[in-house]
């Protein structure tokens, strides 16, 4: 539970620094939003995309699995849907956040809690 709190608090201020660096195309209002999009982003990821990706997979071949950057996108686009104050303007936007994110996820997690990847990988 701890571990959860901990990542959930990481995805947060990963949100909030994707979109400041994404201003124009991504807007959130304050870190409380984050830590309710964090939330939304790990229930669609848990329960949503797995759907998904299982209707999508004859795309996702075709594209050697590039087309899972898209389902990311559409993702991030149901949590922009489902909570105020978080609002992605397109697909695109969505597109460059969900990669951003990642990137941002992952570096604030290596600062963070430097041997939590080292003990789950």
């Amino acid at each position: 539970m701890k571990n959860f709190i901990a990542r959930t608090l990481i995805t947060a201020a990963a949100i909030l620094l994707t979109s400041y660096v994404l201003h124009t195309g991504v807007i959130i209002d304050r870190f409380r939003t984050a830590l309710v999009v964090a939330l939304v982003l790990s229930v669609l990821n848990f329960f949503v995309k797995p759907l998904l990706i299982l209707i999508t997979l004859p795309v996702t071949i075709l594209t050697l699995g590039l087309f899972l950057f898209i389902v990311n996108a559409i993702i991030i686009l149901l949590a922009s849907n489902l909570v105020s104050g978080f609002h992605v303007k397109s697909l695109g936007w969505a597109l460059v956040f969900s990669l951003l994110l990642s990137l941002f996820t992952y570096l604030l997690e290596s600062i963070i809690q430097p041997d939590y990847r080292k003990k789950n990988d």
